[in-house]
């Protein structure tokens, strides 16, 4: 089962949704697990109870890494007792698993309905009587501590033998039943108790001398456990010795990305851990284009994807390319077959897979051409180099160990025929070396001490290994850490290139996606990206993460870094009756309260000034703060409130002014404050801003593929409105002129516009028409409250 929409139809079975499929399928592991699961239970179309298909999945997780073949092969009698449903609840299949990883061959089906308790129903009357007994025995320390004993309570009743194979959200519910009607409703006893003001001890002098160490995600987890250079074994001790002459003993890495497409967020977790660890350990990391597909590469790719490594702030040691090695990797696989580890194969896909084991898994057959001769493989290899055969016909196969339980192992190709011109090569070559072929040696070439890569290749270590072993060459560490998802989008090239080709977004920059240039062009800060990678850490546990979290990182980041302006994107004329129609006041504005280093600048107060549209009600209510007929409120800054006394309408019923009067008589405390922008052509006020882009959420939820009528159904209507008369302060103009940097896109120039959300200028702009992108709301909660 390697062919992955062999594998794919059997998961679905067990009623995956699209985006968990998708997850599954990058863990080769736990996809063979789970799809061997399926045979045992013999289901063939998607099983209807939900129950069963979670504990079928739970499962398999269980068993992934179960390498015992006896195992594996009682696993069939859990996987059976939960299709009948003598297993019903994760205790029992977690009880039936520790069975047979302790039996193994010996395991049995009467057996494992013992261990399992089997039979063994606990109803909610039994459930009370044993809650109630042990409180009964135990009224004493639970009158005591009340609320407090609720951990030893919980630790205590569960270990109660009666209640075993009890539901635990069942026995939860009792003791919280059972808690309220002998103690009654928290009362302030059940406070936590309040911390003594004490003075600081002052430190000894150990602590002074020494300096705390910093913590990240290259000391802790993952990262910090990898082994130092030269900790990886060798099948000959002298080619370490002759990997740390070439290297020095520094640490070496590698980002490798394929260059038939744009990278995306998961993709800056993989640069920050190869790039940043090997910058934390004072060592080098090589940009290592991955080109050995030329009917999926473009130029735009390598361009896209050097940029990005550059603007997150890595610089690479080398930039190279697997078709840099193209003749050294030819001759290695010449050698792998003069050394008996390769052969040329003609055998079709269907026949490759039914020799693998076919749709049953059933048992593994050598192909008929494996134990040709050496120099008949090695004349047919070059056949296939010379062009004499197409696409399809032949490949060549490294000769691996088809009795392994790793489908890794089972003689995967190593060169395939390619008719296809290559951007660096041309037509020198009819045949291309595949990932599993070039990867681990290209790796060895370049002496990387740290192979890391995301833990769907966790299963191709030991081919990764096996290869470098059977040509006696330097043999890196592949080590596999989880990768990135955010929640709510869509990571796949294909139906990205859907989207694009259907209009539902402008190109693989729109703001809306989650392609690193669209994350870019949104405005979100490099530093931002990598704070965030950093929060989360490095573990061998995939990460799916909600949008809102990333977007509260970008937020703090934002909040520390960035000015202050005032932005009106919907404005709406307010004009001030009592003021003199000469009359100009500056008002000092900070570009950031609290950080007086970044200076301040002035914006003139007149008779008209602009406010925007959603600040203003014709009818006013006592649960509303702004602006409405009546009501006082205060323009940010300015020293006095102003109230309205009318409005204008146009034959359409939207409001085209709004009189108020300026309150310079009295002081007013108001409730609240909104932004404005005056009307002074002297000081070249307002700044007009041809468009404003509020970029909400494309999908309606947090897993458009599981949308029963496809990801397209899910997108949201309402994902970008657009402002085209938006106005902001004369502050906007010293803003852009201070934040020119060199090399650095429009995007860099980054403000806070008060009340509305954080923006940056898109690429579009020009010296005539100026473009905002929003990058993210001021709170989680977008749009303003009532208030």
């Amino acid at each position: 089962m390697t062919d992955e929409n062999e594998v794919a139809s059997k998961l679905a079975i067990l009623g995956l949704t699209d985006q968990k499929l998708n997850d599954v399928l990058k863990n080769k592991k736990l996809a063979f697990a789970l799809a061997s699961i399926v045979q045992e239970c013999g289901a063939e179309s998607a099983l209807e109870d939900k129950s069963t298909a979670s504990l079928l999945q739970s499962l398999g997780t269980a068993t992934k890494d179960i390498p015992d073949t006896s195992v594996l092969a009682a696993r069939s009698l859990v996987t059976n007792a939960v299709v009948v449903k003598k297993i019903k609840s994760n205790i029992q299949l977690e009880a039936a698993v520790a069975y047979i990883k302790s039996a193994g061959e010996k395991a049995n089906s009467a057996d494992l309905d013992i261990a399992a308790g089997v039979g063994q129903e606990v109803t909610p009357e039994m459930i009370d009587k044993e809650v109630a007994t042990y409180f009964a025995e135990n009224s004493k320390s639970i009158t005591a501590n009340r609320y407090k004993s609720i951990p030893s309570l919980m630790a205590g009743i569960k270990k109660l033998p009666g209640l075993k194979w009890a539901p635990p959200a069942e026995v939860k519910k009792a003791i919280d039943r059972k808690l309220l009607d002998v103690l009654g409703p928290k009362d302030e006893r059940d406070a936590p108790p309040k911390k003594s003001k004490m003075e600081k001890a002052a430190p000894d002098a150990a602590t002074v001398d020494e300096p705390k160490k910093a913590r990240n995600m290259f000391t802790e987890g993952f990262l910090g456990d990898l082994h130092k250079p030269g900790g990886n074994p060798q099948i000959k001790p002298e080619l370490m010795t002759g990997h740390l002459k070439a290297t020095n003993g520094i640490v070496v890495t590698r980002f490798p990305p394929e260059p038939n497409g744009y990278l995306h967020i998961g993709h800056s977790k993989a640069i920050a851990v190869n790039f940043g660890y090997a910058k934390y350990h004072s060592g080098i990391c090589y940009l290592r284009y991955d080109d050995t597909n030329p009917e999926a590469e473009e130029e735009r790719y390598f361009t896209a994807i050097l940029e990005i490594i550059e603007w997150l702030g890595f610089t690479p040691y080398k930039i190279t390319y697997s078709s840099d090695h193209f003749q050294r990797l030819y001759d290695l696989a010449e050698e792998l077959i003069r050394r008996d580890k390769g052969y040329v194969c003609f055998c079709t896909p269907e026949q490759v897979h039914e020799n693998r084991g076919g749709d049953n898994g059933g048992a593994r057959i050598p192909c008929k051409h494996r134990s040709k001769p050496i120099e008949q493989s090695l004349d047919e290899f070059r056949a296939m180099r010379d062009g004499k055969y197409n696409p399809g016909e032949a490949t060549l196969r490294m000769k691996m160990d088809l009795e392994d339980p790793n489908p890794q192992m089972w003689d995967l190709v190593a060169y395939r025929v390619l008719n296809a011109p290559h951007h660096r090569t041309g037509d020198k070559w009819k045949v291309y070396p595949t990932y599993d072929f070039t990867h681990c040696l290209c790796d060895s070439f370049e002496n990387i001490s740290h192979s890391l890569c995301t833990t769907e290749f966790y299963l191709s270590r030991q081919s990764y290994e096996w290869l470098c072993d059977a040509l006696e060459i330097y043999k890196p560490a592949q080590r596999e850490y989880g990768r990135l998802n955010i929640t709510g989008t869509i990571m796949s090239k294909r139906k990205i290139a859907r989207l694009v080709k259907e209009g539902f977004v402008s190109d693989w920059d729109d703001p809306r996606l989650f392609t690193l240039v669209a994350i870019r062009r949104r405005g979100v800060p490099p530093e931002a990206i990598l704070s965030f990678v950093n929060e989360l850490g490095v573990t061998t546990t995939n990460s799916n993460i909600q949008v809102t979290r990333f977007e509260t990182s970008i937020r703090r980041y934002l909040e520390d870094h960035t000015p202050r302006l005032m932005l009106i994107p919907d404005p709406v004329l307010l004009i001030l009756d009592n003021v003199p129609d000469d009359y100009v006041e500056l008002i000092a504005l900070p570009y950031k309260p609290g950080s007086p280093e970044l200076g301040e600048h002035n914006v003139p107060f007149t008779k008209r000034a602009y406010i925007d549209r959603s600040d203003f009600r014709e009818q006013d209510s006592e649960d509303y703060f702004r602006l409405a007929p009546g009501k006082s409120v205060g323009l940010l800054k300015v020293p006095y409130t102003v109230r309205v006394t009318s409005f204008r309408k146009d034959e359409s019923g939207k409001v085209t002014e709004i009189h108020a009067i300026y309150e310079n008589d009295r002081k007013i405390k108001p409730k609240t404050y909104i932004q404005w922008v005056g009307e002074s052509p002297a000081h070249n006020s307002p700044v007009s801003i041809s468009e404003v882009r509020m970029f909400n959420r494309l999908f309606l939820s947090e897993s458009p593929e599981s949308n029963p009528d496809g990801f397209i159904a899910d997108i949201n209507p309402n994902s970008l409105d657009l402002y085209k008369d938006a106005v902001i302060e004369v502050g906007f103009d010293d803003f852009r002129r201070k934040n020119v940097k060199e090399g650095a896109g429009p995007e860099s120039m980054r403000f806070q516009a008060l009340r509305v959300g954080y923006f940056c200028i898109d690429r579009e702009t020009t010296e005539d028409s100026v473009i905002l992108n929003r990058i993210v709301t001021l709170k989680e909660d977008a749009g303003k409250s009532s208030a």
